[in-house]
């Protein structure tokens, strides 16, 4: 046997004859399967290994081992002595090549998980001597470091192609970040991430705006506005957190103070209203108000309690059944008004029936039995009488049970209860006067100085081309026909105080270009059925139909997602050439907005103005977000409002939202909007149609009998130019300029540039290229005149199967009429007053205060995106619509109260107080008063 022993003294090498067998062998053996022992013995590959002689306990043979690898060392040291210079020279080039080999070896033992750098350590073997690798093994590794140089670089494709001497080489993918696909041809790279790369047909359907150059300069993945499947469905961090909306511990403080102030007068009459019932209910029990014992209903944050007369919100003070099998509740207000014998909540259900007259009455054929069909059915559902079944207080103001036909039992007292604790309200009123007085803040804030609003010193003086007005009405002795409307890019923090000044005389405000303001995300409908669409699995409905409304007799109809979007941009018509109105029901459902359109609804928010106001998280001074975690919240939104529309007035079956009022304050951004132009067949047609049509008005409406209507065109001119006289018929009037017909257009061109019209109007410069809806909006203080002439003329109107109105419960609350040019012109004359009317153009937000009448007409397909809040400002008016929903009939569409205004008002007293006396502290304040409230 030879051995040979180079210089380090840890390492031992051995030529081992064929024959023989020697114990340094035996050694290296043993310690490359000693790492993978266990304590206790080590694991089934050592113990194949060794016979069953050599099976001895673990700390014997390890002993043993330490004493023959001493006895090498020693053995080494020796030979060393007695080298010769040459055999020393081959060794010395022997050691460059193993420690080359040793360094591979040691990247390859840090990369194996079976020899951690742990398991080394715990033994002491490897501190003194180490190993050689096996010839297999090194080979191996060779191998595995060569395909490490040669793995596939970044972004290039998956294949290797051969170059021009026949080699295989990777090369940069050609597969497109937006359709996944490398057979589409030329890409454009990203020179900013270098890793992004979109084919031509996917920048021009997907991104008209963006040319070649900016793809280069700048993909839309950097820029964060990227519209594929990948990123609508899953939005990247950094760009939810351009949403964050937190305000700081001084605005905390300054607009609690403006909540407590604006909010005093409704906790001042909500402590008198439970002072009053307090007061009854001691007369019952015999005693003193503070003596008065009550008992304590257990409600949780994620139950709603109502009315069971009047469908209004209960949140504390309320009487119920003391039958467990009954558990009727009622409200206070009901309390009341049951006391005084005259109830308004309970209201007995209106049934209207409808008769379909058949698809040849919606363009004019009026048959002779579909008169006498009208009228038996007007005569035939009078509405029915409000009967209480003798349901009344007893003299000494106790309240019984209701008999079962009204849902109660006919049993018992109605008991007075609480949810709250008793001293919750004179609590909350008590520290709100003491914070106000130390804050000393002694004036109504709701009246706001004059030097907040720099509009009356432009509409008083001579400039009228501020940018900042908008002139939408013309009514005499009135200081608010203009609209304050900023430019979202232009507004600062001190134009808080402006909108609040406008917004708190009840006005509405309409701020532009506010997609300015955000990523550029596309709002094409495809990009949204893109972001919406699921694929049928077990976990997810495919959600390919969708309901939609027809705008002509306002009938429900199925329609596939993808064909109704392409008819927003084409156009869809009927079999009589008359255009088919349709709108998206309820879609995405508002309760999914942000889940099934992630990405789109960053980007709403984004666009926002007044944020404080509207954020739908963090918005301070929307109240709607002050509800406890866990709580049962309003349907809030955001919504969107998706259908066709025309510029033309068709009379019928137009792209309208009819007149109504929202239950809170809610703003409504224009995000896009389609132009669809009709040929010259279907332009002739509906010519035609509409003669047909007033030819049938004059008839139902009026019985009258048109049997020339050939002058019908000229007398429509004149309409057009008495409606000149007010902005809003002009803005109207132009609108039905821009007809189907050219000679039309000449004819109104040649009128309107005889018409000078005021510079800052809405009229000034009116381009439907532009416009997208138009709005009416009234003022709260005109409602109960606009309620007079809708009662007086709403037999005018169609609804259901393009039927005319049989009747009306409520006409603003009904939402089933809209007011033609026409009407809006007699209502001025009849009553003098008018809407605000202007044009919302791309890119607007129009914010519309509660208890604002308002309708909406389509100048073209429109997509709109609207969000509801609660503003410190119109928590009353929020409270008066509350209360007329109450009083109507049980099955009318408005009668349940969904907003629970009370209750946000009163959870907005409680976060101010906190805010006040701790500007520090988080929302957590709600988890120590959860279970000491409820």
């Amino acid at each position: 046997m030879a051995t040979t022993v180079t210089n380090n003294p840890n390492l031992i090498l051995a030529e081992v004859d064929s024959g023989q067998q020697v114990e340094e062998t035996k050694i290296r053996e043993t310690k490359m399967e000693e790492p993978f022992d266990d304590v206790d013995g080590g694991g089934d590959e050592h113990q194949n290994r060794v016979s069953e002689s050599d099976e001895k306990p673990k700390k014997k043979r390890k002993r043993k081992k330490n004493k023959t690898v001493k006895a090498q060392i020693v053995a080494k040291q020796e030979e060393e002595e007695h080298k010769s210079p040459a055999t020393e020279e081959a060794i010395c080039g022997q050691d460059q090549d193993q420690e080359q080999d040793q360094e591979q070896e040691q990247e390859q033992e840090q990369e194996h998980e079976g020899r951690s750098r742990r398991s080394r350590n715990r033994n002491p073997v490897y501190t003194e001597v180490d190993f050689k690798i096996p010839r297999k093994k090194r080979k191996k590794t060779e191998d595995t470091l060569k395909e490490k140089k040669e793995k596939r670089p970044r972004c290039s494709a998956r294949n290797q192609v051969k170059d021009e001497n026949g080699d295989l080489k990777y090369v940069p993918s050609d597969m497109c970040h937006q359709c996944q696909r490398n057979d589409k041809g030329r890409v454009v790279r990203c020179l900013k991430c270098k890793s992004k790369r979109y084919c031509v047909p996917c920048m021009k359907t997907w991104y008209p705006n963006m040319t070649e150059d900016m793809f280069a300069e700048c993909c839309p993945v950097c820029l964060d506005k990227c519209n594929c499947k990948s990123c609508l469905r899953d939005v990247h961090p950094k760009v939810k957190n351009k949403i964050d909306f937190k305000p700081s511990s001084d605005q905390k403080v300054q607009y609690s103070i403006y909540i407590l102030h604006v909010l005093l007068p409704f906790l001042k009459r909500l402590n008198e209203e439970y002072t009053k019932e307090k007061m009854i209910e001691s007369e019952i029990q015999g005693c003193t108000i503070s003596d008065v014992q009550l008992n304590k209903v257990d409600c949780r944050l994620d139950e709603r309690m109502y009315c069971d007369c009047c469908k209004t919100s209960i949140f504390d003070l309320h009487r119920s059944c003391p039958n467990p099998n009954c558990n009727y509740d009622l409200c206070l207000q009901c309390c009341w008004e049951l006391r005084d014998g005259s109830p308004q909540g309970n209201k007995e259900e209106v049934s209207i029936q409808f008769v379909d007259p058949g698809a040849e009455y919606l363009h004019g054929k009026l048959k002779d039995n579909m008169r006498e069909k009208k009228h038996d059915s007007e005569n035939s559902m009078p509405p029915k009488e409000n009967t209480n079944h003798c349901w009344k207080s007893l003299e000494d103001g106790r309240i019984p049970c209701p008999p079962e036909s009204m849902g109660g039992c006919g049993h018992g007292i109605l008991q007075l209860m609480h949810i709250k604790p008793l001293d919750k309200i004179p609590t909350l009123l008590e520290n709100a006067k003491t914070l106000l007085k130390d804050h000393k803040v002694e004036d109504d804030m709701r009246e706001m100085p004059e030097e907040w609003c720099t509009c009356s010193d432009l509409v008083n003086g001579s400039d009228m081309d501020a940018k900042q007005l908008r002139k939408t009405a013309s009514r005499e002795n009135s200081n608010d026909n203009y609209l304050y409307c900023p430019r979202a890019v232009d507004i600062k923090p001190d134009d808080l105080k402006h909108f609040q000044w406008h917004w708190s005389k009840g006005q509405p405000v309409i701020v532009s270009n506010v997609l300015e303001t955000t990523l550029g995300l596309s709002w094409e409908p495809m990009v949204m059925w893109r972001a919406f669409r699921q694929i049928a699995n077990v976990n997810h409905d495919q959600l390919l139909d969708v309901v939609a409304l027809n705008c002509l007799d306002w009938c429900e109809v199925d329609v596939n997602v993808h064909q109704f979007f392409k008819w927003y941009t084409e156009g869809r018509y009927d079999n009589k050439g008359w255009p088919q109105i349709l709108k998206l029901k309820d879609w995405p459902p508002s309760s999914l907005f942000e889940e099934r359109l992630p990405r789109h609804g960053v980007e709403f928010i984004t666009c926002l103005p007044f944020k404080e106001y509207t954020h739908p998280r963090d918005g301070y001074l929307n109240l709607a977000v002050k509800f406890p975690p866990d709580s049962l919240k309003p349907d809030m939104g955001p919504k969107t409002y998706i259908a066709y529309g025309v510029a033309q007035e068709l009379g019928r079956g137009d792209s309208v939202t009819k007149l109504h009022c929202d239950m809170s304050d809610a703003v409504n951004v224009l995000t896009h909007t389609a132009t669809v132009t009709p040929g010259s067949e279907q332009i002739e047609k509906i010519n035609d149609l509409k003669e047909k049509h007033k030819s049938q008005d004059q008839k139902e409406f009026f019985g009258m009998d048109i049997g020339n209507t050939k002058d019908s065109t000229n007398t429509e001119q004149e309409i057009c130019l008495e409606k000149q006289r007010a902005v809003n018929d002009r803005v109207e009037s132009k609108v039905e300029r821009n007809s189907f017909s050219n000679n039309e257009q000449t004819k109104a061109n040649e009128v309107h540039a005889n018409h000078d019209a005021p510079i800052g109007t809405c009229a000034d410069g009116f381009d439907l290229e532009e416009g997208g809806a138009l709005w009416d909006i009234f003022r709260r203080e005109d409602a109960p005149k606009l309620e007079e002439y809708l009662k007086k003329h709403f037999g005018e109107f169609r609804h259901i199967y393009c039927r005319p109105l049989q009747q009306v419960i409520h006409p603003i609350h009904d939402q089933t009429i809209y007011l033609s040019i026409e009407h809006k012109r007699k209502l001025k004359e009849e009553f003098g007053i008018e809407p605000w009317t202007f044009v919302q153009k791309l890119g607007d937000a129009v914010f519309i205060p509660a208890g604002c009448p308002h309708q909406v007409r389509n100048l073209k397909s429109c997509i709109k995106v609207a969000l509801d809040f609660v503003s410190p400002e119109n928590v009353g008016e929020c409270i008066q619509l509350t209360e007329d929903f109450r009083v109507l009939p049980k099955n009318h569409r408005a009668k349940e109260d969904k907003l629970e205004v009370k209750k946000i008002a009163l959870y907005a007293v409680e976060a101010a107080i906190k805010d006040l006396k701790d500007p520090n502290a988080n929302k957590c304040f709600w988890l120590a008063n959860i279970f000491v409230d409820i």
